[in-house]
C-alpha cells in the first residue's frame, strides 16, 4: 500500500523514521492517518529530516519502495491547484450533481407517472370501443 510519509529523526534511537501522514486508498483517493504512525528506517538509512516521501508497504508493514514525493506534489498542483479545484469548487460541485440527480429521479417519476395515466386512459378507450361494439352489434341484430 502506498503512503505519504515525512522522514523524522527518533533521537532515542538515534535513527531516522516515517510519520505516516496519508494512504492511498484508490487511485485519486487518498485518508489522512489522525494518529501518529512511524516506522522505522533503520541504522545507516540517512535521509533528509522533514523531508516528504512515498513509501509502499507490504501487506506485513515492510519498506518495499521510498521515493522523493516531489514530483507528486508538483503534478497535484500542476492537476488540480493551478485550474482552480478547491474543496469548496469540489463542494458545489458535489451539491449542483445532488441536485440535478434529484431534478432527474423527479422527472423520472412524473414520467412514470403519465406513464400509467395514459395506460390507464389506453385502457378506458378500449374497453368503449368495446362497449360502442357491443351495442353496434345489439343494434344490428335488434334491426334483423
Amino acid at each position: 500500500m502506498l503512503y505519504l510519509a515525512q522522514v523524522r529523526k527518533n533521537d532515542f534511537l538515534d535513527q531516522h523514521q516515517l510519520r505516516l501522514l496519508a494512504r492511498q486508498e484508490a487511485d485519486n483517493l487518498w485518508a489522512i492517518i489522525p494518529e501518529e504512525a512511524f516506522i522505522l528506517l533503520g541504522k545507516g538509512k540517512i535521509m533528509s529530516e522533514n523531508l516528504l516521501v512515498l513509501v509502499e508497504l507490504s501487506p506485513t508493514g515492510d519498506i518495499q519502495r521510498i521515493e522523493d514525493a516531489t514530483n507528486w506534489v508538483l503534478d497535484l498542483v500542476q492537476n488540480y491547484l493551478t485550474i482552480g479545484i478547491t474543496p469548496e469548487f469540489l463542494q458545489h460541485e458535489a451539491e449542483r450533481a445532488e441536485h440535478w440527480r434529484q431534478s432527474l429521479t423527479l422527472q423520472n417519476q412524473d414520467l412514470a407517472r403519465r406513464s400509467l395515466e395514459l395506460e390507464a386512459r389506453r385502457e378506458q378507450i378500449q374497453a368503449l370501443e368495446e362497449s360502442l361494439k357491443r351495442e353496434k352489434n345489439g343494434y344490428s341484430q335488434e334491426e334483423s
